[in-house]
């Protein structure tokens, strides 16, 4: 069983950077596809990147793409999302996911995932 633990949230002005990770324990993250997710407050949770054990390319949301990095680790127990330019419309608790499947069409679907991490909470204010 994978248990997923994030961290790295906190208070950030706008312009600044944060970088978050995603921990796994009962396994490592070899096969698996790792994302990250935010969801703000009174919206839907949100799909913001995502990055596949079959070829690790990365991809994001257009809202994020250019600011945002996801990686993992060579050792495959951590994945984390590094946040730059960061804008108060970022505001929200980040959630990062697991699954073993790799389907393309199902990367930016929450219910494709099988493992989450608790969450953490971004908050971009000056």
């Amino acid at each position: 069983h994978v248990q997923l633990q994030a961290s790295g949230g906190g208070l950030v002005p706008p312009g600044g950077s944060l970088r978050l990770s995603c921990t796994a324990s009962g396994r490592t993250f070899i096969g698996y596809t790792v994302a990250w997710f935010r969801q703000a407050p009174g919206k839907e949770r949100e799909f913001v990147a995502a990055i596949r054990s079959t070829n690790s390319n990365p991809y994001y949301a257009d809202s994020v793409k250019g600011r945002f990095t996801i990686s993992r680790d060579s050792a495959k127990t951590t994945g984390f999302l590094q946040m730059s330019r960061l804008k108060p419309e970022d505001t929200a608790v980040y959630y990062c996911a697991a699954t073993p499947s790799g389907i393309l069409s199902t990367l930016r679907i929450p219910s494709s995932y099988e493992h989450w991490g608790q969450g953490t909470l971004v908050t971009v204010s000056s």
